[in-house]
């Protein structure tokens, strides 16, 4: 017994509790990310989660990864439930957190489409209850009666739930997915439209009915709606740098699994961009420039399935 009346029983299962946790971890950030588009709020969920998990009989638990996932779920509902009245009164259009991520996440297609952008806003759509089982379901492959553990819904219901939610993904979801190599070159053509200041080139690697949203969260300007065609968002931009008087440049990265762009304003970060690209052209465009949000743009997040 130590002096804090810890036994050496109590002490290794402390350590197990903490080996658990830690082998999972980037599971249950991303299982919290996809929920919450936030990783802010995703790391606050792993705390609650490592709080409620301290205190588990290991004895009783049967799938450690499955009962940590459950936990994780439960209190990413409580926190999204909450984060809807606060996006309620946010200024402007919100957009996820984009994160720098490691090369396998965009070399396993699922898991890339299912952080992107555009998935992400769709999820957005849902109830949370909906998101929960969906994300759950169609990501991560939890059956049914694991699921309805965690969001306390009987497995029937969570099946009819995974069904609606999935038809309501389904018909807003981008049309076609493209390769990771067809974005990147989708996005240097951008890149150089960008850089050059060139109108001509800006409309042809814009799709004409362009969907372009940014969220600036009050803090930078961006458009408090979206903006909906190339001519409309090539006179915008253009003439927004040049009245600014600044010189922008593009570096290329990956944000959520996909090809993107740090778009920097003489030589200081000014935002992010990420696309959605369909036949050749970008017919989605996600510029972040609330610099809250642009914390994990310099150093990887790990994600996993």
């Amino acid at each position: 017994m130590n002096d804090h009346g810890d036994t050496p029983a109590d002490l290794a299962e402390a350590d197990t509790a903490t080996d658990a946790f830690v082998a999972h971890r980037n599971l249950l950030f991303t299982v919290a990310y996809e929920m919450l588009g936030s990783a802010a709020d995703a790391e606050d969920v792993l705390q609650e989660t490592w709080l409620r998990w301290s205190k588990v009989d290991l004895d009783t638990v049967d799938d450690r990864r499955a009962y940590l996932v459950r936990i994780t779920t439960r209190q990413a509902l409580n926190r999204l439930r909450s984060l809807k009245r606060r996006r309620e009164a946010y200024v402007g259009q919100w957009l996820p957190e984009p994160l720098l991520t490691t090369p396998d996440v965009a070399e396993d297609v699922e898991l890339a489409e299912s952080v992107s952008m555009a998935l992400m806003l769709v999820l957005e759509t849902l109830s949370p209850t909906e998101r929960a089982v969906f994300v759950l379901r169609e990501v991560f492959e939890v059956d049914y009666e694991e699921i309805a553990a965690a969001v306390d819904k009987t497995p029937a219901a969570v099946r009819q739930i995974a069904h609606r939610a999935r038809k309501h993904v389904e018909a807003r979801r981008p049309r076609k997915t493209v390769s990771v190599r067809e974005a990147r070159t989708v996005l240097e053509s951008f890149q150089r439209a960008l850089e050059s200041r060139d109108p001509q080139q800006l409309l042809d690697v814009l799709a004409p009915d362009v969907v372009v949203l940014s969220d600036g969260g009050g803090i930078r300007r961006a458009a408090l709606r979206p903006i909906i065609g190339s001519d409309k968002f090539t006179r915008l931009f253009l003439g927004g740098s040049a009245k600014a008087g600044v010189t922008v440049t593009c570096q290329p990265t990956v944000l959520n699994g996909n090809p993107a762009l740090v778009i920097l304003a003489d030589g200081e970060i000014d935002g992010v961009m990420a696309i959605r690209a369909e036949e050749g052209r970008i017919s989605g465009l996600y510029y972040v420039r609330n610099p809250h949000k642009l914390t994990r743009v310099g150093e990887a997040t790990p994600l996993t399935r």
